[in-house]
């Protein structure tokens, strides 16, 4: 529809100035074609070759015999007038005004026409028509209508305590004498805080579904511009809007794009991202109060705003808006399966108990992946095996089956991947074993999955040491069985988790006793990041943290060569296994291990629907890429 409009401009505006110029040159041609000298038009009157003329101005129109026009132009103190009558000769006059008039407009008209291309041209750039070719400073806030696609609380699940605090402000706004009477207020603020996709714009869109109140809604990155001043005025021009439909709700997306802490980084004091902030503290509670006016905020990076902006009197409430434990995963299912037609065998609860750290964003696109594989075979319903093949696809990213791999690549891979279950399998508060697999997945050639049983708040010294130990299973076999020479670059992810996890536990986490109980990891702050500035310990401080750091990777290394060594049997026969089947749940692994058969059927390249139990565990939150043969990430750490 753009196109076509812009088409249909251009179009319009070449045939415009094409009219324009044929008229102008036209005109001219005319003149210079037909005109003859005063002395021609004396001779012609006097020899009767004049049918009439018309005098105008300075210019005399006339018809000669021959039927054509004519013009001269008439010398000073001619007495042209009496030599046309007294010659019988019909003579007409032109007002001098009005041909002076219009010879005036003519002039102006291209000078109007570039003056309206140039304001039409400002005006989209400026956005389309808001506040035209000078109102930089209009705000860009938009008021959310019915015709938006209307959200209720129904649709927000999982985050209870949330929208219970909302929930009271949208009660605010319907009955204020419930809470005034006892001399209560109503918030002039809230903020939602939370990490990406748990839902803090849908709560938003949910309080201006349920408030029945005008809603205006921007983001924080619509306030500043190129011109200095335009966000302050137009952080103005949102308030007075605001003030005209009291009471209503403004809601500001990702507002730490404009409320960052000031006096932080290049710019002085006195730059525009700055001067925006302060008239937004200024409108939200400055010297002229804003009756009735709620302002509701979002962002998931609370660190970094101003502690102007975060105080009670702006922002009364400030809400968290965490990831779902299980109650609330099983909740969030339910909302976006709705439109969806599932199975007789799909059990939402445990699709929840195996995805827990997914945020609400992470399951919505669960149950869509889920419902695109079972369209991609023809099913008229999603199935639990549809579940169980999205969650692999968002937990290890997609099969690469067409990838070409010789058999001796294949085996180190089963025999590493082995190394890590085994390991796994046998080192205390590990989490258990839930899928592992040697086709390629993503960037990786191979994957262990241990996921926890349940929602993990905290974890242990043991368990830590116990991730760093499978972490090096994958290496340990590939030296026990093909020898030191034959080991591969496979291991490089498993390097870089044993050493992330290994330097937590000394900096972070007060897990040495020589290191102490000091965080090293967050002293260096700066204008430039994390990374920015140099460390405030010393060089012998650094040297300890290394050798700590050091220490905890070859006790696990050690904890997993003694495990591999004394359980060579099951590694030989886990190996084989996934060389024959390529990808093992949990039970299957336990049931290789103990030389049963698995009694798969014809297809033995894909394995059986989960039954429910101790196979169904949990999906890392989001997948990162991993190098060949890598273990998956572990859960976030602090």
């Amino acid at each position: 529809m753009g196109n076509a409009r812009n088409i249909a401009f251009w179009v319009v505006l070449f045939l415009l100035v094409l009219a324009l110029f044929n008229l102008f040159s036209g005109g001219q041609t005319t003149m210079s074609a037909n005109g003859r000298s005063y002395s021609d038009f004396v001779a012609a009157v006097q020899s009767g070759q004049v049918a009439q003329a018309t005098i105008d101005g300075e210019e005399v129109r006339y018809r000669g015999a021959d039927g054509r026009d004519y013009t001269t132009v008439l010398p000073p103190d001619a007495e042209v007038t009496n030599l046309l009558i007294d010659s019988g000769v019909p003579v007409s006059a032109r007002s001098q005004e009005q041909s002076g008039f219009t010879a005036f407009l003519l002039s102006l008209l291209p000078f109007l026409l570039l003056i309206g291309v140039w304001i039409y041209f400002m005006n989209r750039m400026q956005g389309g028509g808001r506040g035209g070719a000078m109102g930089f400073g209009k705000s860009r806030a938009k008021l959310l209508t019915e015709k938006h696609g209307r959200v209720t609380f129904d649709d927000v699940a999982g985050i209870d305590e949330a929208k219970e605090e909302l929930e009271e402000i949208v009660e605010f706004l319907r009955n204020p004498q419930k809470f005034s009477r006892l001399g209560g207020k109503i918030p002039k603020g809230a903020l939602l805080v939370g990490p990406p996709g748990t839902g803090k714009t849908l709560l938003a869109r949910a309080i201006a579904g349920e408030a029945g109140v005008p809603f205006f809604t921007i983001s924080g990155s619509d306030f500043v511009e190129m011109f200095v001043g335009v966000g302050a005025s137009r952080v103005r021009d949102m308030f007075e809007q605001a003030k005209k439909n009291a009471p209503c709700i403004v809601f500001i997306d990702e507002i730490d794009a404009v409320g960052r802490s000031r006096g932080v980084g290049y710019g002085g004091g006195n730059d525009e991202r700055e001067q925006t902030l302060n008239q937004l503290l200024v409108e939200m509670d400055g010297f002229e109060a804003n009756e009735g006016i709620i302002i509701v905020a979002a962002t998931n990076r609370p660190d970094v705003l101003d502690p102007a902006l975060l105080r009670p009197g702006r922002f009364d409430r400030q809400v968290q808006v965490p990831n779902p434990d299980i109650k609330g995963r099983e909740k969030i299912l339910g909302v976006h399966a709705r439109k969806v037609p599932l199975g007789p065998d799909v059990d939402l609860r445990i699709i929840a108990r195996g995805t827990p750290g997914f945020s609400g964003a992470d399951l919505a696109n669960l149950v869509n992946e889920a419902a695109l594989t079972a369209a991609r075979v023809g099913r008229r319903f999603v199935t639990m095996i549809d579940f169980e093949s999205a969650k692999d696809k968002v937990m290890m990213g997609a099969e690469r089956r067409s990838m070409v791999m010789s058999e001796d690549e294949k085996r180190l891979t089963a025999f590493h991947e082995a190394g890590h279950a085994i390991v796994g399998l046998n080192v205390p508060q590990h989490d258990p074993i839930h899928k592992a697999t040697i086709i390629p997945r993503g960037r990786a050639l191979g994957l262990v999955l241990s996921l926890p049983e349940r929602d993990q708040l905290s974890v242990s010294y043991t368990k830590y040491r116990s991730k760093i130990a499978m972490a090096m299973g994958g290496r340990v076999a590939e030296e026990l069985v093909f020898g030191p020479e034959q080991v591969t670059s496979g291991a490089t992810s498993d390097i870089q988790q044993v050493t992330k996890i290994a330097r937590a536990m000394v900096t972070q986490f007060g897990m040495s006793e020589r290191i102490g109980y000091i965080d090293y990891a967050n002293e260096q702050q700066s204008y430039l990041g994390a990374y920015g500035g140099g460390t405030n310990h010393s060089a012998e401080t650094q040297k300890a943290i290394d050798e700590e750091v050091r220490r905890l990777i070859d006790e696990g290394y050690s904890e997993a060569k003694r495990i591999l060594t004394e359980k060579r049997d099951d590694l030989d026969r886990l190996a084989n296994g996934l060389l024959e089947y390529e990808t093992l749940t949990g039970s299957e692994i336990t049931r290789v291990i103990a030389g049963e058969p698995l009694n798969r059927g014809d297809d033995a390249s894909m394995p059986p629907p989960p039954s429910g139990g101790a196979s169904i565990t949990a999906i890392p939150k989001t997948p990162r890429p991993r190098a060949p043969r890598g273990e998956p990430e572990p859960e976030p750490m602090a």
